[in-house]
């Protein structure tokens, strides 16, 4: 299968990979989800703030989904760990679909491994993206 091309803007990989690292120095944190986000990092095509389009979603961003399964649509905002909240649709980076979300964009399907099996999103609209709106530190 090929893997779709994702993006990610340099001020979120440098805040990701100082993720990675504060979670690689603590003995508390299980390595899995830091593992599969460096996989995420390493497959993603690195674009400057005001380079990367509108409709990615990028962190802090907010989409509007859709499941393919259930056409069940909700809208989550993509945060880093100490920001979730599953309550207001706030999904951490280190959830599978936190890391699922990271640089897809509008038309994309998001597939990622549940326990009962495969789910499937698709993005239907950004709603709010920092650097689209020309906040590029957020």
């Amino acid at each position: 299968m090929i893997e779709k091309k994702i993006f990610i803007t340099t001020f979120d990989l440098d805040r990701l990979i100082h993720l990675i690292e504060a979670y690689r120095n603590s003995p508390r944190q299980t390595k899995l989800p830091i593992d599969m986000l460096e996989k995420e990092l390493e497959r993603a095509t690195i674009v400057d703030p005001q380079d990367v389009p509108s409709d990615v979603i990028t962190m802090n961003a907010t989409a509007y989904l859709k499941d393919l399964a259930t056409d069940e649509q909700v809208i989550w905002t993509l945060v880093f760990p100490k920001d979730a909240n599953a309550e207001n649709n706030r999904i951490s980076i280190l959830a599978p679909i936190g890391m699922a979300l990271l640089g897809y964009r509008v038309g994309d399907i998001i597939e990622w491994e549940v326990p009962g099996g495969k789910r499937r999103l698709e993005v239907m609209q950004t709603l709010y993206q920092p650097e689209a709106s020309g906040q590029y530190n957020v």
